[in-house]
């Protein structure tokens, strides 16, 4: 099995925005062992894609071929991290750290401070990940309201905002 180093980060080509729902639906898989199984079939984030207002990182494996995708946009004056997948069989190898990072030197160079995100409060790979990488918590008092109306959207397609959680990655 490759490690990190065998993989390359970097901006994603348009022509490899079509690969992004397979690996969303490979790494979604891993939701069926959890109170939230219906997000294995949920609809799919990759699929709003939209290059005007959205970036796009890949995580690329030996072999060429996409195999983790990060999609982050402006939102409330920070880098929001709207989708991180790996496929499970690259997983555990950094490569969502990684294509974090890119965000966040992404981030850096348009002049935001920060990285925001929303994510599921309980779920190990989620906000306990998040915080193993610096992200904290947001107050409901914090939220901007591009975040605050991307909560209500959530909540609005059956996400309980009880198991939902906003997160922020302050930036040097």
């Amino acid at each position: 099995m490759p490690d990190a180093d065998s993989y390359t980060i970097r901006p994603a080509r348009p022509d490899e925005h079509d690969t992004f729902p397979a690996i969303e639906r490979a790494a979604a898989a891993q939701f069926r062992a959890t109170a939230f199984a219906a997000m294995a079939d949920a609809p799919l984030a990759s699929e709003h894609l939209d290059g005007a207002h959205d970036r796009a990182w890949v995580a690329v494996a030996p072999g060429g071929e996409p195999v983790g995708f990060a999609i982050a946009r402006r939102l409330d004056g920070a880098a929001h991290l709207h989708e991180l997948d790996v496929h499970p069989a690259h997983a555990r190898r950094g490569l969502g750290r990684l294509l974090i990072e890119a965000v966040a030197a992404w981030a850096r160079q348009e002049g935001l401070r920060a990285v925001t995100l929303t994510t599921f409060r309980d779920i190990p790979w989620n906000a306990p990940y998040y915080g193993r990488l610096g992200f904290r918590p947001l107050d409901d008092a914090e939220l901007g309201p591009g975040l605050r109306a991307l909560r209500e959207s959530e909540t609005a397609v059956g996400l309980p905002s009880s198991d939902r959680l906003c997160m922020r990655l302050q930036l040097a």
